[in-house]
């Protein structure tokens, strides 16, 4: 789910004792924002819930030590710390989710409503050769082999004649479905299944990518550019570590 979308709605409580919790080194707070970002959503809005707390009561100083907290950690993650909306918000009571809150009059930014309006969808890499990279393959009685992954550049399309690699499999797609319906195309972002022809699941496998056999398909490759994400240290990462991948 997290990796289909374009933007990330980050909830914090704004409790005593609750935001504190989050934000610690192993608080879901910092996990959900690295997650998020790691995973490719480059657009958030930051939601400060729970306004309506009795240790908060609407105030907005508690708001300004949450953002300035928050906001220092996006900006060390990778987002762009001044494009992030700070909402405070009480899901509770719907205070600016969808109209202004009357309780909170020193907030003069967007609501929730209005700040999902205002998110720009991001341009689909669609003009470039597909590269679907395959995340299972399964054997569905009576349909047969149906790999699945998510489309990052290209489009898929039912006719289609893809091959992966490596291995150089080469096959006709029968159909694409996304949600157990069928599409007549996946376009960057979507998540979806493709049944091939006369193709075994032991041909295929996870990492493999697809690709238009008659378009630029991918080949096997001595190097290649990473960016590597990790997530959750035990020590410490300095010039001259040598990790074990």
């Amino acid at each position: 789910g997290t990796s289909q979308a374009d933007v990330a709605i980050l909830i914090v409580a704004a409790g005593t004792g609750e935001f504190e919790a989050g934000i610690s080194k192993e608080g879901q707070t910092r996990e959900h924002a690295l997650l998020a970002y790691t995973l490719g959503v480059k657009q958030m809005i930051v939601c400060v819930n729970k306004m309506d707390d009795k240790s908060v009561n609407w105030t907005q100083p508690r708001y300004d030590e949450i953002m300035k907290e928050v906001k220092a950690y996006l900006k060390k993650v990778g987002y762009d710390d001044t494009k992030v909306p700070f909402v405070p918000i009480s899901g509770w009571h719907g205070d600016n989710m969808i109209e202004r809150s009357p309780n909170m009059n020193w907030y003069k930014g967007p609501t929730l409503l209005e700040a999902l309006d205002a998110i720009v969808p991001p341009k689909r890499p669609n003009d470039k050769p597909l590269r679907l990279p395959l995340q299972d393959v399964y054997k569905i009685g009576g349909i047969g082999t149906v790999p699945v992954g998510r489309v990052e550049t290209g489009v898929l399309k039912p006719g289609m004649v893809v091959t992966f690699a490596p291995g150089n499999v080469t096959t006709e797609v029968k159909s694409v479905e996304m949600h157990h319906e069928s599409m007549p195309e996946a376009e960057p972002g979507d998540n979806v299944g493709f049944n091939v022809k006369n193709v075994s699941v032991k041909d295929i496998r996870r990492g493999f990518v697809a690709g238009d056999s008659k378009n630029d398909p991918p080949r096997e490759t001595a190097d290649f550019e990473a960016q590597v994400i990790v997530l959750n240290h035990p020590g410490q990462i300095q010039n001259g570590y040598a990790p074990v991948l």
